[in-house]
């Protein structure tokens, strides 16, 4: 679930796609800006006792991150940030 969370605000937060002259100018993963360490928030992880079989936990977590930081920054400051990766400088416009 954490590597999944981490996964998932590297792409809300880092992950721009560029194009030149039509060609995507990122060409694989050595040009990727994970999330730092120091960015990461902190994280709990409750594990539900289940009696079903055994499944992947991580992957879950990647797709709703995003919307959950576009809907608590909302909350916070009343601004929809609607492309990814965020602008956080667009928060500070009014």
């Amino acid at each position: 679930m954490e590597g999944g969370l981490g996964y998932g605000l590297s792409a809300a937060l880092h992950g721009a796609i560029t194009l030149k002259d039509g060609i995507v100018e990122q060409s694989n993963f050595h040009e990727y800006i994970p999330l730092r360490i120091d960015e990461m928030p902190a994280i709990e992880v409750y594990i539900v006792p289940s009696t079903e079989k055994p499944s992947g936990v991580g992957e879950p977590a990647t797709p709703v991150i995003a919307p959950a930081v576009a809907n608590a920054l909302f909350a916070a400051t009343g601004k929809r940030l609607r492309k990814l990766p965020f602008d956080r400088s667009e928060l500070a416009q009014t």
